[in-house]
């Protein structure tokens, strides 16, 4: 029997030449011969628990009073007697019903201005609440203070043993420096990851910057720029390590390394393609974008849904914050129906015409995670698979766009087997519940004992 034979290989195994590092997936001869012959197989020791924080800006139609009473978002059934509605924006999630829990009515007052001279700020403090469930001073200074980030807290627990114990992701434009309005520090809007109450993280938008992280892709600039220049892929820096890494494994190993590596390969052209597309002199969407970053918002978030696979998949970390818009943003998304930019579209005056053509655009981000959650099933992680193990929270700081509210703020959380949370499932929050509750919760799922968080001083039962 070929298993007993082989070499046990580190779980943490690197594909290494001219400055490429290529972390590989989890194998099977990644476990001594014995596991095979118990029943307990690959699933306890690869099953890393993985978690993904995706913040959708400036609320939903489904959160203003009559989009709640047309359940836009939240359904009306509570606990399991539940339907989506066919209308709703989170109808693109029907299929995923088995790996999806809805947590409705919950506020994040945080974000709501304490003082006279806060009011009106809420676009330019709601990003750095998010996750901090914590109120940001009020600075355009270096004298930042808000709070340490749920991911970050998570990533301490579990990101210690991987290369990178997390990545931050952003589909907009997120680098300005100083001073944004409402006399708040650009760093609140541009990032929703804090390693502390001080320290905000800068996110990634182009995802060749993610991908040169992922896969050590040169050691500096020059190195990475000669590469491209040549037309030749990272896989060329290592074919012999790969060629000298296959003699030693057995045909399934061998072909999830082959189907790893042409993953990798694949995602590298697709940056490629979007990089000389957007580098040929054709008019662009996103003038001000750099050349990795698509035009298509579609194509974008794929890209950076896939990066989240591949590191996942290699365990170079195992905790991503994605930043997926910007408050005040006017694009344009035609592909949901309406050409109304974001933010006139969420400022839709309460009218009934208008807050559905918000609703389009709501829905159409949604119809994004579909996408990724296909990709972590069809991943395969010893006896598993990444979506078993992984935990996405998808929500906003803001409920209702049109009159800046934290109240009633959408929610929704997406997970595998192995997260311990239920599932297809309606869980509304009884009135005054804070997000942060929620988030106390999660805590616990992933072995943190935290007494507080933010405004919430005590764990919330909703999960019991």
């Amino acid at each position: 029997m070929e298993f007993l034979t082989q070499k046990t290989l580190a779980r943490r195994t690197f594909l290494r030449g001219m400055s490429a590092s290529i972390a590989i997936p989890y194998l099977d001869a990644m476990e001594p011969a014995g596991r095979f012959l118990s029943k307990s197989g690959g699933e306890a020791v690869a099953g890393h628990k993985r978690l993904v924080c995706i913040e959708s800006v400036h609320g939903a139609a489904g959160s203003n009073t009559w989009g709640a009473s047309k359940h836009l978002w939240a359904p009306e059934g509570v606990g399991r007697q539940f339907s989506l509605n066919p209308e709703g924006a989170l109808i693109p999630l029907d299929g995923w019903r088995e790996n999806l829990t809805i947590v409705s009515n919950t506020d994040v007052r945080m974000a709501e201005a304490f003082d006279a001279p806060e009011i009106g700020g809420d676009h330019f403090r709601s990003s750095a609440v998010f996750l901090t469930q914590s109120h940001p001073k009020q600075t355009q200074g270096s004298d930042l203070f808000v709070g340490t980030s749920f991911d970050q807290i998570v990533a301490r627990k579990i990101g210690q043993d991987t290369p990178l114990p997390s990545m931050q992701l952003c589909i907009e434009n997120l680098d300005q420096a100083g001073g944004c309005f409402y006399n708040y520090a650009c760093a609140y809007t541009d990032t929703i990851s804090w390693a502390s109450p001080t320290e905000p993280l800068p996110m990634i938008r182009n995802p060749r910057t993610a991908f040169d992280m992922l896969f050590g892709a040169g050691a500096n600039n020059a190195d990475r720029s000669a590469r491209r220049k040549d037309n030749g892929s990272i896989l060329d820096w290592v074919v012999g390590e790969i060629n000298s890494l296959k003699r030693d494994l057995g045909a399934a190993d061998r072909r999830r390394v082959d189907q790893y590596l042409e993953n990798v390969r694949e995602l590298e052209r697709r940056i490629e393609k979007v990089e000389a597309k957007n580098s040929s002199g054709e008019e662009r969407l996103i003038p001000e974008a750099p050349a990795g970053v698509p035009d298509s918002f579609e194509e974008h978030m794929k890209l950076m849904f896939d990066i989240q696979v591949l590191a996942f998949q290699s365990d170079m970390t195992r905790v991503f914050s994605f930043k997926t818009g910007r408050d005040a943003s006017s694009r344009v998304f035609a592909e949901s129906g309406t050409n109304k930019g974001f933010h006139p579209a969420s400022h839709h005056g309460g009218r009934e015409q208008a807050i559905m053509e918000f609703n389009l655009i709501n829905k159409y981000h949604v119809s994004m995670l579909p996408y990724f959650l296909e990709r972590l099933k069809e991943t395969k992680e010893g006896d598993s698979n990444l979506l078993d193990n992984t935990t996405i929270m998808y929500g906003s700081p803001m409920a209702d766009g049109n009159v800046h509210n934290h109240r009633r703020c959408p929610l929704i959380l997406l997970s595998g087997q192995q997260a311990g949370l239920p599932r297809n499932v309606h869980l509304k929050a009884p009135d005054g519940t804070p997000m942060a509750d929620v988030f106390l919760t999660l805590l616990h799922n992933y072995g943190i004992d935290a007494p507080s968080f933010g405004d919430s001083v005590s764990p919330f039962a909703m999960y019991a």
